[in-house]
């Protein structure tokens, strides 16, 4: 079979260099947890993944002309490939405690990928993942820098992140129009937040879709007491706050 030809709805943009390819493998600990190949395409990172030695590996593929390469060029994963969309898998149902998640991903539905892998964080221990280079940014990015938001402290909150290395566009087929990078979140120590998740979520939205107001600003429609919008954290604008921060003006509501 010839190589698969990308398409353009599903975001795909192959890797074609085998030294990143293996850099990326390299950096997924090596441990006897599943791994979990999102994307694998003609299986850049999928030869290496196969090299290693009692970890168990699926991968995930939506794309039919893809999944008949990977079964013709790779027989040894055809019994774990999983012919769906991500997106809509249950994770719990297919691995029972752990899980390592690798990929290089389409961009369209990067933002996605990782949402669904804060829902599934009691289960995906670690993730390496190849990401348009801004959005890589966003989610490695401290407080206190422009790119900090929605997505940094959503996964810093469970997660340790680490900014890897920048992909050239010319290492893929077709080359993207951006930049790449390369990404690892380990989850960190946090079992549970100290406020209610969702609070959580929704304070960080509601603050940010309004980043260039305070807090006093952005979160005048939440219930919090008046004394406590008057302390010196409202006088601060999103992107100035840590996870901590944002937990604390949770639990103000949660004590209303």
């Amino acid at each position: 079979m010839n190589n698969v030809k990308p398409k353009k709805y599903l975001g795909q943009h192959f890797l074609n260099d085998t030294e990143i390819a293996q850099k990326i493998v390299n950096y997924l600990s090596s441990s006897n947890i599943p791994i979990l190949e999102i994307g694998p395409g003609m299986g850049i990172l999928t030869q290496y993944l196969l090299q290693r030695k009692n970890e168990d590996l699926f991968v995930v593929e939506i794309d039919t002309e893809s999944v008949a390469y990977l079964k013709e060029h790779y027989p040894q994963i055809a019994p774990k490939i999983l012919e769906t969309d991500f997106l809509k898998l249950n994770l719990n149902q297919l691995f029972s405690s752990s899980l390592k998640i690798i990929g290089n991903f389409p961009y369209n539905i990067s933002s996605q990928i990782l949402f669904k892998i804060l829902e599934n964080k009691d289960l995906v221990g670690e993730m390496v993942g190849m990401f348009q280079k801004e959005v890589a940014e966003r989610i490695a990015s401290k407080p206190g820098k422009k790119q900090y938001g929605i997505l940094s402290v959503l996964l810093q909150a469970f997660y340790d992140i680490e900014y890897l290395f920048t992909v050239d566009e010319n290492s893929f087929y077709p080359p993207p129009k951006v930049k790449s990078s390369v990404i690892r979140i380990t989850r960190n120590s946090v079992a549970k937040l100290q406020c209610n998740d969702e609070d959580f979520k929704k304070v960080v939205k509601m603050a940010f879709n309004q980043r260039r107001k305070t807090l006093r600003n952005s979160l005048k429609t939440l219930n919090i007491d008046d004394k406590i919008r008057q302390s010196t954290l409202f006088d601060k604008r999103p992107e100035q706050l840590t996870v901590g921060d944002f937990e604390a003006i949770c639990l103000t509501m949660k004590n209303n």
